[in-house]
């Protein structure tokens, strides 16, 4: 199973698809169901977003593209409802990353509301060498602008030690304490009165200077045109 959700007053999504999860259209979908289950739940006060295996999120399963390009479509709505469940959840969601966070796995964490990382953890965009393009609108969530522009024209990665120094991950810890330190983190927000922290969520969204669906969905205009024009590469 791709995506293990255990509800409670703190939910715990787990994404594990052996063996870098890469996640499959199906997946992204499997993974934005559980993540608006736990926040159309009352009983949820916080998610706790995490992987098991190598690393958080290495993007889209481009071996599942490959095979069948017609799932391109399938795939881009897949991502989008992720996406926008994390952001849109009714409670705060936490993204737990460890080892690569990459293309959809920017996506995830930088719609998330705190993000923990492990001293090892790293962040990037590979898609202009796949041929592809998205998930800047998350990374500019995370990162200085000009910085934002030099990592997706190279596709250089940012390390969590870097992105802590930013502000944008809030602590990083060792591989071994992350879900720990996620799980401290949770039930101090768990703590809180709980609608006022969905107020308070449902408010941050509301002052956000950038409409991230839409910024997002522009993207993926490109990513579909680039593919129209056969531009798009598997992994090496």
């Amino acid at each position: 199973m791709a995506i293990d959700a255990v509800p409670g007053p703190i939910t715990e999504i787990v994404m594990n698809a052996p063996p870098v999860n890469a996640l499959t259209a199906a997946g992204w979908h499997e993974l934005a169901r559980a993540v608006r289950q736990a926040g159309e739940d009352p009983a949820t006060r916080v998610v706790v977003l995490r992987a098991e295996g190598r690393g958080f999120n290495a993007g889209v399963d481009v071996k599942e593209l490959d095979a069948d390009e017609s799932l391109m479509v399938e795939v881009n709505r897949g991502c989008f409802a992720a996406f926008a469940a994390v952001y849109e959840c009714a409670v705060p969601v936490i993204a737990a990353v460890h080892g690569h966070c990459l293309g959809g796995g920017v996506g995830l964490a930088g719609n998330a509301d705190i993000v923990l990382a492990s001293e090892e953890a790293y962040f990037g965009l590979p898609e202009v060498e796949r041929g592809a393009l998205g998930a800047a609108t998350h990374l500019a969530r995370l990162v200085p602008q000009h910085l934002m522009r030099a990592m997706v024209y190279t596709c250089r990665t940012v390390s969590a030690r870097e992105l802590h120094a930013f502000g944008s991950v809030l602590e990083v810890t060792s591989r071994d304490s992350l879900r720990a330190a996620a799980f401290d983190l949770a039930g101090r927000i768990a703590a809180k009165d709980p609608e006022v922290i969905r107020r308070a969520k449902e408010s941050l969204n509301g002052i956000d200077p950038v409409d991230v669906r839409r910024s997002y969905r522009f993207e993926q205009g490109f990513t579909f045109e680039l593919s129209l024009l056969g531009k798009r590469r598997g992994l090496a």
